[in-house]
């Protein structure tokens, strides 16, 4: 990680804080679209300024669609959802592009299970709500990724975590939509949880290829 461009990642986390604090109302509702934001997109410009390779812009096209989709969610939730799906498909070829050497089989199960079940949960969460094949086919692309994730060189502790606390972050979202659980539960989880993993994400891929360039 280099020095010069940590500031970028202490104004991810301070816009994150920000957001996580001032939303509901406090803020004019352009203001607190822009800063969520701005949580995802300051860890963009961090992964741009890292980038020196076609892994590091691919990290940094990772983050802007999410910190887009951050942003589209606010005004419609099916096109945030595409817009996070590309996110997700670009991941997926940031992780394929960078597979781990030797897999046991308890990691090969969990990436399956991650795969498999994610979608499988979502659509349990929101049936019989409308859209509900939506949300299991949005939920596949997250598998996928948090999957490839698991299986990538990159680190277990950061990036395969933080593509699970991903996962577990858009669960809540389905959990809440299919009246699952109450607002006062996922009000308090989704975005920590949803910040977190990306923030984990950043770091562990970004630290990893400016590693592996000496």
């Amino acid at each position: 990680m280099r020095i010069a461009y940590r500031p970028w990642l202490a104004a991810s986390i301070a816009a994150s804080l920000a957001y996580f604090v001032l939303r509901g109302g406090v803020l004019p509702a352009d203001g607190e679209t822009l800063l969520k934001g701005a949580g995802v997109g300051c860890l963009a410009i961090y992964c741009a300024r890292m980038a020196r390779d076609a892994d590091g812009w691919l990290l940094a096209g990772v983050m802007a669609l999410g910190a887009a989709a951050d942003m589209i969610l606010e005004r419609d939730l099916r096109w945030g959802g595409a817009v996070f799906a590309l996110a997700h498909v670009c991941a997926i070829v940031l992780y394929l592009r960078n597979p781990r050497q030797s897999r046991s089989a308890s990691q090969v199960l969990a990436a399956a299970a991650l795969l498999l079940g994610t979608p499988l949960v979502a659509a349990l969460l929101t049936m019989p709500q409308p859209g509900w094949h939506l949300a299991a086919i949005y939920s596949l692309f997250v598998g996928a990724m948090a999957a490839s994730a698991w299986v990538s060189r990159f680190p277990r502790y950061r990036v395969g975590i933080g593509a699970v606390l991903f996962v577990i972050s858009d669960l809540l979202i389905f959990a809440r939509e299919g009246q699952r659980l109450p607002d006062v539960v996922t009000w308090w989880l989704i975005w920590p949880l949803y910040y977190a993993g990306q923030f984990l994400i950043a770091i562990g891929v970004a630290g990893t290829l400016n590693r592996s360039r000496g």
